[in-house]
């Protein structure tokens, strides 16, 4: 096939070491009245602190919504648009983890256009552009400071819901690594594993670029030229630096390449989207309560085994931007190599091996199997296809861990 490629992203993409302090100019460019999003625990940091009188000093006034509950209840939203209404801000800026950056897009969609949030579920749902959000992460993990989804929980509904639409992408990422320098190791590893999970599932995705209407009608629309660009430098910076931040966290090196792995994973899964990994966490996530980081990371081996036949070029090559060796090996000893090593990372910054471990009730291993099948956008993403009897057998050696079982 000819040379494929696609690539949606922000306006802006500014990062590195004090990049918080430029907050006030990049939001004056967009208005002077900012609806902020953050949640109770950096809001009563000094850091917090600094960033709202630097922005006042520089005459913008400030509405700060402060109650940004972990997975984004979709009840919560409509509290924070409401407190929002009679303000009537010019932006949006989202300031914490994912969460918090995930509630920043959802009060610019329903600020801007209205309605209930449940009426964006799915892809291309939203009508228009939203208010610009400027986007600011305290954490490096799951890319939504550059992505075009949103992710919340809905109480009518089993599990996680998404809203994926290119007008949900921030105007600006603002990056700073510092911001991560006081993040504990356990979510240092958690944020840091479910971004090589979006890296390495997006390089390994499928390729679909064969109609040229596909980036028209999906979101996601598999790996290509671009996003492989971005999947590989986040593989990269996160191999050779995840295990150090996540054992010491003041090493601003590391955070600095995690941070950025972070990044150019969510530049990459952005428009590639990602595969089974995501679609088995779905429900093991609704059934064990767990972090999503712990439940993608936990599977990805398996899918990894899994996906060899399909993909053994493809792993291969991760393995080299993880740093392995290549001389001598073959492609397929190459690929097997790089399984091996990404489980042995991820066991070192202490992700569990097993489903079994995460607290998936044995008897619930064929209903989530039913259900990560049921998961289209993000199954048809990967480089081998399933049928129930090949997910159901997936996830019980991923329950059971054995990685021999995940092969066939």
């Amino acid at each position: 096939m000819t040379l494929f490629a696609a690539i949606r992203l922000p306006r802006e993409i500014l990062f590195g070491k004090g990049q918080r302090q430029v907050l006030p100019d990049v939001a004056a460019r967009y208005g002077r009245r900012a609806f902020i999003c953050t949640d109770e625990r950096f809001a009563g940091t000094s850091v917090f602190a600094e960033m709202i009188a630097s922005l006042k000093e520089a005459s913008i006034e400030v509405l700060v919504h402060d109650r940004t509950l972990p997975d984004v209840p979709r009840d919560s939203v409509a509290v924070c648009v409401a407190e929002a209404s009679g303000f009537r801000p010019d932006m949006v800026i989202g300031i914490g983890g994912g969460s918090c950056l995930d509630m920043a897009k959802c009060a610019a969609l329903l600020i801007s256009h209205g309605g209930r949030l449940q009426d964006y579920y799915g892809e291309f749902k939203v009508p228009g552009p939203t208010l610009p959000l400027i986007a600011v992460p305290t954490t490096a993990g799951t890319g939504s400071e550059v992505t075009p989804v949103a992710v919340i929980s809905d109480p009518e509904r089993t599990l996680k819901v998404g809203i994926s639409s290119p007008h949900l992408i921030a105007a600006v990422a603002l990056c700073d690594p510092d911001l991560t320098l006081t993040c504990p190791p356990g979510l240092t590893a958690i944020a840091g594993a479910d971004a090589l999970t979006h890296a390495i599932e997006a390089f390994t995705a499928a390729r679909r670029g064969t109609d040229p209407t596909l980036p028209q009608k999906h979101v996601f629309v598999g790996k290509s030229g671009l996003t492989d660009h971005f999947a590989l430098l986040a593989i990269k910076l996160l191999g050779r630096s995840l295990e150090k931040a996540f054992r010491d966290g003041s090493d601003e090196d590391a955070r600095a390449d995690v941070m950025m792995g972070a990044l150019a994973a969510g530049c990459a899964f952005g428009t590639a989207g990602t595969a089974a990994a995501h679609a088995v966490q779905y429900p093991v996530g609704a059934l064990t309560h767990t972090a999503h980081g712990l439940g993608v990371a936990t599977m990805l081996p398996y899918v990894m085994r899994y996906n060899l036949s399909a993909a053994t070029n493809e792993i291969a090559e991760t393995g080299a931007a993880l740093g392995l060796p290549r001389t001598g090996n073959t492609p397929e000893q190459a690929a097997a190599a790089t399984i091996n090593e990404v489980a042995r990372l991820f066991g070192a910054i202490g992700i569990p091996k097993t489903l079994a471990e995460l607290g998936l009730p044995a008897d619930k291993v064929d209903w989530t199997a039913e259900q990560a099948l049921g998961i289209d956008r993000l199954i048809k993403n990967n480089p081998r296809g399933f049928d129930i009897v090949a997910m159901q057998r997936l996830v019980k050696a991923a329950y059971d861990g054995d990685m021999d079982v995940a092969a066939t």
